[in-house]
């Protein structure tokens, strides 16, 4: 078994993308075959370099590795233009000389009484040279005027074509660029291609591309065209609601096993299995059990599955994509705390890696005001002196440790007969700016003795400055 996925760099490759890659993907891994990854960028005017990045940086992040390729049809024009000689040499294929202006009123006239709009086949026997041109042609595939196509979708089932509701397509323009749907056949008969997955958009491409590679002798390949994915609202995909570039999951703290866990369950089901491993995945993967609806994104349930794992994650494995967070917002994180650290407080805490980096940023970067809503609850006269007898006993710990943090606010909570919160939290928002922290004795020991003394005085020094002012 081969497969392949074909995308088209003329835009950012999105989560619909990345979902035919998957079932692509575990489908020939489940059968143990090939994966072709195959760039189509004939389209020169549209494609882009940072499209075709995205593709790969893309696939590389999800870890879809590909086992032939990456090819680029543009560097396969030659191929393509033999293929086309080929076509006409036997009669399969002929030079269009018909103007845009003939072609569009043809069109329109069939419209207009109700009829499929399509091409009449005025050059199809008149077997126009290339002197005889002009050079001003298109090449036409000569589609058979009668009989059937009949495509056993194995998402759709079967679905059938009559060849007199197809025209005769235009395999080559007039500056003898390809088409995308001669170029498609070329590439899956040259590069033995047995299951085409793709979306369901292209079945009515099947039936023309299927006509060409019977004219070429070609083995054809199992069809399986799977359900586009919607919004929320039911809608066609926006960049909102996923329609961004897939790397945007990637600068958004998600990972990646968390997004292919999420994108195999649009679709696909396995009893009431959530979540699955990538080797889950592989073993229980069957293209036949693609359902035939489109499936809706539903955001809520990919953070979900997302804060599974970050839960469930080594902790080693999250310190490179959490460093490159926080180079993204110019952080530097070489100094203490530890990464590994930091991760082990806060991934019970977080839904995504980008919460994360926002809610850790406070042990790598100094403030230089207080929240105003929690320092005018909390930095009070009142916490004033348990605060400062508090940062005597902070100031004399030997071991930085949790037991010995806590156990000291503890003491001084009791020593002023004040429950715990009540000097914990004037602490948190002395030592952090804000109300919100991971539990007090893990955020003054991720900060560091020193840093959390300076900052405890700091604020000491703002409730004073309050007191006389």
């Amino acid at each position: 078994m081969k497969t392949r996925f074909a995308p088209s760099p003329t835009g950012l490759l999105h989560i619909g993308g990345i979902r035919t890659a998957l079932f692509s993907w575990l489908y020939a891994k489940h059968n143990k075959g090939e994966f072709v990854l195959r760039i189509e960028d004939t389209d020169r005017e549209r494609s882009t370099d940072e499209a075709v990045r995205v593709i790969l940086d893309g696939m590389a992040w999800l870890g879809l590795d590909h086992d032939e390729g990456p090819f680029y049809q543009t560097q396969r024009f030659d191929r393509y233009k033999e293929v086309i000689n080929q076509l006409l040499e036997a009669g399969h294929a002929y030079r269009c000389t018909c103007s845009k202006e003939r072609v569009d009123k043809i069109r329109d006239e069939a419209m207009s009484q109700g009829k499929k709009p399509r091409y009449d086949g005025h050059c199809r026997a008149l077997n126009v040279s290339e002197d005889d041109s002009n050079n001003n042609f298109v090449i036409r595939f000569k589609t058979p005027t009668d009989g059937q196509i009949i495509v056993d979708d194995a998402v759709q089932g079967k679905v059938i074509f009559e060849n007199s509701e197809l025209d005769d397509l235009i395999i080559a323009r007039s500056d003898g660029t390809p088409t995308y749907n001669l170029t498609v056949v070329v590439d899956d008969m040259d590069m033995e291609i047995t299951d085409v997955i793709r979306g369901d958009d292209h079945l009515n491409n099947t039936p023309r591309q299927i006509n060409i590679l019977k004219a070429l002798g070609a083995q054809i390949p199992n069809y399986a065209h799977i359900p586009m994915i919607l919004g929320p609202d039911g809608k066609k995909l926006s960049k909102r609601d996923g329609a961004a570039s897939v790397l945007q999951y990637r600068d958004d703290g998600y990972l990646p096993e968390a997004l292919l866990n999420y994108l195999v369950r649009l679709g696909w089901s396995k009893d009431d299995q959530e979540i699955f491993s990538i080797d889950e995945m592989i073993s229980e993967f069957d293209i036949k059990d693609v359902n035939k609806s489109a499936s809706s994104i539903n955001p809520d349930k990919l953070l979900w599955l997302n804060q599974h794992y970050l839960k469930n994650s080594d902790n080693a494995l999250l310190v490179k994509p959490l460093a490159d967070l926080f180079k993204a917002m110019e952080l530097t994180t070489d100094a203490r705390p530890d990464l590994e650290d930091v991760i082990d407080v806060q991934k019970h805490r977080t839904e995504t890696l980008k919460d994360m980096a926002e809610q850790s940023m406070l042990f790598y970067q100094d403030f230089d005001e207080y929240a105003e809503k929690a320092a005018k609850k909390h930095l009070r006269p009142v916490v004033l002196e348990p605060l400062k007898v508090l940062y005597e006993s902070l100031e004399n710990i030997q071991d930085w440790t949790n037991e010995n943090i806590k156990a000291a606010i503890e003491e001084i909570a009791e020593k002023f007969e004040i429950k715990m919160g009540k000097l914990a939290q004037p602490l948190r928002v002395a030592v952090t700016g804000t109300g919100i922290s991971p539990s007090i004795d893990d955020t003054l020991r991720l900060l560091g003795q020193d840093k959390s003394l300076l900052r405890l005085r700091k604020g000491i020094a703002f409730i004073e400055n309050r007191s006389t002012s």
